[in-house]
């Protein structure tokens, strides 16, 4: 007999009815990392950020506080931060602001007592949108560092 199992890695991301871009939004239920439990596999929320900007909201460092206590709670894994970015800008440009983005909740979450060897950054400026979408709406959903475990 053969059993086929799979589960979607993506978490799904909640605009909180912002589609402004003057706030930033947070990932999922609420219930804490985007609403899913270990049995589904570790799912740390992303953050998201206003517009040319890569610092830190409330609603981001509440998240963040949230990643941390998962991430000292699980001692063997740790985790890549992905900075991304909207689609305006140049591709330098963004690179370069998505790395700052990266680096900005790297240091939060050391602050937090993460050991820095557990994180490890990277910058997809633009090339990575999780909505293609060409306005506001589609551009806020896109200003966010993801957290991927290893």
């Amino acid at each position: 007999m053969i059993v086929l199992a799979g589960c979607s890695s993506k978490s799904t991301i909640s605009p909180a009815g912002n589609t402004s871009g003057g706030g930033d939004m947070s990932g999922g239920s609420g219930a804490g990392y985007n609403g899913q439990s270990d049995a589904a596999g570790p799912v740390l929320g992303d953050i998201f950020f206003n517009f040319d900007s890569s610092a830190l909201s409330t609603e981001a460092q509440e998240q963040l506080k949230q990643n941390a206590a998962w991430l000292k709670s699980h001692a063997g894994q740790s985790a890549t931060i992905e900075g991304h970015c909207d689609e305006r800008g140049t591709d330098e440009y963004n690179v370069a602001l998505g790395e700052r983005r990266a680096v900005s909740a790297k240091q939060y979450l050391v602050t937090l007592g993460v050991g820095d060897s557990k994180l490890t950054t990277v910058s997809y400026g633009k090339e990575r949108p999780f909505d293609p979408g060409h306005n506001e709406e589609a551009w806020a959903k896109n200003r966010r560092d993801h957290f991927v475990t290893k």
